[in-house]
């Protein structure tokens, strides 16, 4: 039988505000609720994610290519919890009862096969989903067998392993041919390109660790592959034109109008017939909102899995469930558009959900969330920074690249961390990192 968490008719007890999903958005809301809210007893506030440490998504690529070590980067939601006045519960959410009010958690298993936690149902009366997004295949045969989506930091630690070990394959080859070392990358938006940048650099890092035999100039290579017909096809045009020079000028070997059939071991087949070999594929082409919010006891949903939700956050069919993030269908008030699945969206929102949950409290109206578009940044490593910014403020968009555009990239990191740590603690900690650096390799080699 599964445990069951808190009695919502026991009005003994405060406000129960569930959070589903610790990424960028749900994790900024749950510190900020117990900071607030939860620290003057007026709610308790539980966060259930099935990772036990949180990483900033768009450093996955970062950490893939090995140019990042996680274990400086990671969050573990029971500290954060404890220091931050709320509650983590780890397991995946698998359902929901609305009538109830509970959310289903499946039993947590471990690496051993071992079981952690039982099945549970969680109880709510103030329900946020802020499960994220995931990549979107399009149903592309072979993706699942033969490529890496970079989803989860496990994903990313995965291929980090597997590109070390490519390395040393190639190095330990028989023979005077060529000791190839090749990454195929499916998906020239933001993950791709900068991925691919990174890539150029930590390949090169890892074959100078003593594996002579690989020429980093004629045995490396990198193909990115795109079926729009321009790089970076989110972005204006100039962006795009921008950043292929550099990708070319780095000797990236860039696809464009090219539709992936299928992906085969060690092969990318391409729809005009061509063929693509790969020692490693990434999938990063695509996003849906994960497979079960479609089916989650009636709450509306759109094609891609997303919660169609009103302006003030509540799903449609249910006031007191909100979406925030990638997950949820927001409308952008003013345009026919949708709020775009992107880390600051989701900070706004956390932001505005915060000054929802404590109107719900004192029974207010809800306000509407209007999304201010600050523009995009893609991080090309050390080469260069491109970005549009506060396109939507200033009437048309502000392109910009260079250090100035890098320096705002990484902001963008130090703004989250502030969100979850405040100043005293981002500061030593950027210290710590500064410091050990100096004394690591330079590249992740396990």
């Amino acid at each position: 039988m599964n445990a069951v968490e808190r009695d919502p008719t026991d009005h003994a007890t405060p406000h129960q505000v569930v959070i589903v999903g610790g990424g960028a958005g749900g994790l900024e809301l749950a510190t900020r609720l117990g900071d607030t809210l939860a620290k003057r007893g007026r709610i308790a506030v539980t966060l259930i994610d099935r990772n036990r440490a949180h990483v900033w998504k768009p450093k996955l690529h970062e950490i893939a290519a090995g140019s990042m070590d996680i274990d400086a980067h990671d969050l573990d939601y029971l500290a954060q919890a404890h220091w931050h006045h709320f509650q983590y519960r780890v397991g995946e959410m698998t359902g929901l009862d609305r009538a109830a009010r509970e959310v289903q958690v499946a039993p947590y298993i471990d690496n051993e096969g071992r079981q952690v936690t039982p099945a549970r149902r969680i109880r709510y009366d103030t329900l946020v989903m802020a499960v994220g997004s995931q990549t979107n295949d399009f149903g592309t045969p072979g993706v699942d067998e033969h490529a890496i989506k970079l989803e989860t930091a496990q994903d990313a630690r995965r291929f980090n392993r597997r590109l070390v070990n490519a390395a040393i394959r190639a190095h330990a080859t028989e023979g005077d041919g060529p000791h190839h070392l090749r990454v195929a990358i499916i998906g020239a938006g933001a993950t791709g390109v900068e991925l691919a940048a990174e890539l150029h650099r930590t390949m090169r890092e890892v074959v100078s660790y003593g594996l002579e035999r690989i020429d980093a100039e004629t045995d490396l290579r990198i193909d990115l592959i795109e079926a729009a017909d321009r790089v970076l096809p989110g972005l204006p045009p100039r962006l795009s034109a921008a950043t292929l020079r550099l990708l070319q000028a780095l000797g990236v070997q860039v696809h464009t109008s090219a539709r992936v059939a299928a992906v085969d071991e060690g092969r990318v087949q391409l729809a005009d017939g061509r063929a693509i070999e790969a020692d490693l594929i990434v999938w990063a082409a695509g996003v849906k909102a994960p497979e079960f919010l479609k089916d989650l006891d009636g709450l509306e949903t759109n094609r891609i899995n997303q919660l169609v939700v009103r302006p003030t956050l509540q799903t449609t069919r249910d006031e007191h469930i909100f979406a925030i993030g990638d997950c949820a269908a927001c409308p952008w008030l003013g345009t026919d558009k949708l709020v775009p699945p992107r880390a600051q969206a989701a900070h706004q929102q956390a932001s505005l959900m915060l000054k929802q949950i404590g109107r719900v409290l004192d029974d207010q109206p809800l306000h509407d969330f209007q999304y201010r578009d600050f523009g995009s940044l893609v991080s090309l490593g050390e080469y260069s920074t491109v970005g549009n910014m506060m396109g939507a403020l200033v009437g048309g968009d502000m392109v910009f690249e260079g250090m100035f555009a890098r320096l705002m990239y990484r902001s963008l990191y130090t703004m989250h961390q502030l969100a979850l740590h405040g100043w005293p603690k981002v500061l030593l900690d950027t210290l710590a990192r500064t410091i050990t650096r100096r004394t690591e390799p330079q590249v992740k080699l396990h």
